[in-house]
């Protein structure tokens, strides 16, 4: 028997879309002053970046982000959000930030 050792992968496979989606989308217009300052703390790509590694240390490949980029990108069920042309600069712009090799600090 093998052993599970990402049991969890699946939820932050998950959670690696909801990150996407709620980066790419961002704040409504009519968002209330407590949505702005969580958008503003969480919703930069910095932040969002940070969360997609966690998943990675989790066992979701990267592999599997740029996966859910692509079906972002050209699935029907997420015509919606395509339709806004900041989407797809959003979604271009994270992509390049998760794909780009790391900076390992030598000492």
């Amino acid at each position: 028997m093998k052993p599970n050792n990402f049991a969890m992968k699946d939820w932050h496979l998950e959670h690696v879309e909801k990150v996407i989606i709620r980066y790419i989308k961002g704040i409504s217009p009519d968002a209330s002053s407590f949505e702005k300052r969580n958008f503003k703390k969480y919703g930069t790509i910095s932040s969002c970046a940070k969360q997609i590694e966690y998943d990675i240390k989790h066992g979701v490949t990267i592999e599997d982000v740029l996966t859910v980029m692509q079906r972002i990108r050209y699935d029907k069920s997420f015509s919606e959000l395509r339709g806004n042309p900041e989407t797809v600069q959003r979604l271009d712009e994270l992509e390049r930030q998760v794909s780009a090799p790391k900076k390992v600090a030598s000492w």
